[in-house]
């Protein structure tokens, strides 16, 4: 359960708090990652997390927007994290811990019952959340399969 001072809700990804957060992580990412072709995948159609089909959730902590995430069907069994970020100075907190345990939440109501994800390297603190929360390395999948800087994790619901 998170902590009082920490709540999720869902959120549209059209609205201007996911456009400030996924703005802030894609900086982040162009900042980790600055070679050419490594910042043309970082989009995620809002159809993609409609009712039903996925979620974009956001993180409020003391009533401020400071981190997001995304889950989306990519068939009737598995679904794909996306978008996970937590603003640097929120960090530290376990927020990303309660975070993907809420998109895990919603991926569950969706009937899925594995979830996978693409993250690279230079994401050391993304790495170890995903780790701790179970996920181990896959074969690669989607639209990154053959880019270098791509680590696939996945985990059985």
């Amino acid at each position: 359960m998170p902590p009082p001072a920490v709540e999720i809700r869902r959120k549209s990804i059209l609205s201007a708090t996911a456009s400030r957060l996924i703005g802030a992580l894609n900086a982040e990412l162009l900042e980790r990652y600055p070679e050419d072709g490594t910042t043309d995948h970082f989009s995620l159609d809002a159809r993609e997390v409609e009712d039903g089909r996925g979620a974009f959730l956001v993180v409020y902590r003391h009533g401020a927007p400071i981190g997001c995430g995304a889950v989306r069907c990519l068939d009737a069994d598995t679904a794909e994290i996306k978008r996970m970020f937590v603003e640097l100075d929120s960090r530290g907190h376990n927020l990303g811990q309660v975070l993907l345990a809420a998109l895990e939440a919603e991926a569950k109501q969706l009937g899925i019952t594995r979830l996978v994800l693409e993250t690279g390297p230079r994401q050391p603190e993304a790495n170890a959340v995903y780790r701790r929360a179970g996920f181990v390395p896959i074969a690669a999948f989607g639209e990154l399969q053959e880019h270098p800087l791509s680590t696939f994790l996945g985990k059985a619901l």
